[in-house]
């Protein structure tokens, strides 16, 4: 037996965090977002593998949270109370579960992720803490994807990447859609810091994410990266620079994968003669067919043998929804896929709103670029969740978070220095003024 560094390592940056965290509540969230994405304990193979590292931070966070002078308030906006209402429904439903025993168990992992979710938007109420909020998660993810993306090159793509194993996203599939949102994040950083060599690392890693995506062989992941990337030309600035970036690098990787890949992806088109799609789309049916039967549909983990017997097309194909719709659709019926889109539409509408009004604003020039990424986001997972089951994957609803907390610092930006876009159009540039502006554009190098 070797000597168990890696569980040594995270066993002691986690308990050195522990008075940091008492002092600082944001803290315990950064490291949250960092046990809970990057899950750096299952990379280790001894004591600090099972450990609930997770379960201690946050229980000191939240303590740390009621003791401190900070203000302890809820933002309500639409996200948050449909939030509230979702999380209520799925607990009826829950109670009026088919396999009670393994439903409650699930309601126990989902209702901490939305526990914290709103946790963290009563703590994570400033630009530093926000932004790095948003460096942890990018970070955390992108480790994946830089080291999905070089495993890809030097194996030629002929195996499927995967996630670390006993987490969300541990599957080809999974990691897959945690990737497709995590370029979007990257390219935030991206744009928001001032350091050219932070710059390009960003962007390789952008690179690299792209690359671990396709390398994971999931053709809906494959199909959420077009949306995403497409999404994230159009939303980002300087966009002809980055659809000639995208034009160059997609194609490059599409061309670089080996024919067992495209063979596999070819079979999109040809779904009808895949098993493993016509399982899906028969357990699809059976959501529906539960759905109108049961008010409350069938609960947390529904999609089993019984319940195929009864509303499956083909009783004896049992097969995962995979997709966050037809998910929530058969364990939380018509009333919970509503609300789950109520949530994710509201989102949208508010990131719009944010880009509408702080376009022309300087001072809010990061809440914009902060709302378009989220944007992205929600393309890649809307479109990549389509056809991978990661309905309460913790990311989502920590961008929703996010999404919230953007919004509540625009408006109050935006009624206490209503007129200063105005004020700012009224004043004629100077020649001086237009010459300085050119140079400090052309030594800022966005992507």
């Amino acid at each position: 037996m070797g000597f168990p560094l890696r569980d040594i390592f995270v066993t002691v940056v986690v308990f050195i965090s522990l008075p940091f965290i008492l002092q600082r509540p944001d803290i315990g969230i950064l490291m949250w977002a960092w046990l809970g994405y990057m899950n750096p304990h299952k990379l280790s193979w001894e004591f600090a593998h099972d450990f609930p590292y997770a379960q201690i931070v946050a229980l000191t966070t939240m303590f740390a949270f009621l003791m401190s002078r900070e203000e302890k308030k809820i933002p309500w906006t639409w996200e948050t109370i449909l939030l509230v209402v979702f999380n209520l429904w799925m607990f009826v439903t829950t109670v009026f579960s088919l396999f009670p025993e393994l439903a409650w168990e699930e309601w126990n992992k989902v209702w901490k992720i939305q526990l914290m979710t709103f946790v963290s938007m009563m703590i994570m109420t400033t630009r530093w803490r926000i932004q790095s909020w948003i460096w942890v998660i990018a970070l955390s993810l992108g480790f994946y994807g830089f080291k999905g993306g070089i495993f890809t090159l030097m194996t030629g793509g002929a195996y499927a990447v995967y996630g670390p194993t006993g987490t969300f996203i541990g599957g080809n599939n999974e990691i897959g859609l945690a990737l497709i949102m995590t370029v979007p994040l990257l390219r935030y950083c991206q744009l928001t810091t001032d350091k050219p060599w932070a710059r390009r690392l960003l962007l390789v890693g952008m690179v690299l994410c792209l690359i671990a995506v396709v390398g994971t062989q999931s053709r809906g992941a494959f199909l959420g990266l077009a949306a995403m990337s497409s999404f994230l030309v159009y939303n980002s600035r300087r966009k002809w620079t980055l659809l000639v970036f995208m034009l160059i690098t997609l194609p490059a990787i599409y061309t670089f994968m080996p024919e067992s890949w495209h063979e596999r992806m070819s079979t999109i088109q040809t779904y009808e003669e895949d098993g493993s799609a016509m399982g899906r789309i028969n357990a699809w049916w059976m959501a529906f067919n539960l759905a109108k039967d049961k008010i409350f549909g069938g609960g947390f983990e529904c999609f089993r043998g019984p319940t195929f017997l009864i509303y499956a097309p083909e009783p004896t194909n049992v097969h995962d929804a995979h997709s966050i719709y037809f998910e929530v659709l058969g364990e939380h019926g018509f009333i919970g896929l509503a609300l789950f889109l109520a949530v994710g539409y509201s989102a949208w509408r508010s990131c719009r709103w944010i880009m509408r009004r702080t376009k022309r604003r300087e001072d809010l020039k990061w809440v914009y670029d902060l709302a378009s990424m989220l944007q992205v986001c929600l393309v890649g997972y809307a479109a990549s969740g389509a056809f991978l089951g990661l309905a309460y994957f913790d990311l989502y609803y920590n961008l929703i978070a996010l999404i919230v907390l953007a919004k509540v610092i625009a408006k109050k930006v935006l009624e206490e220095q209503p007129e200063q876009e105005k004020n700012k159009a009224s004043i004629k540039p100077t020649f001086s003024y237009v010459v300085q502006k050119r140079e400090i554009r052309k030594k800022e190098k966005w992507v």
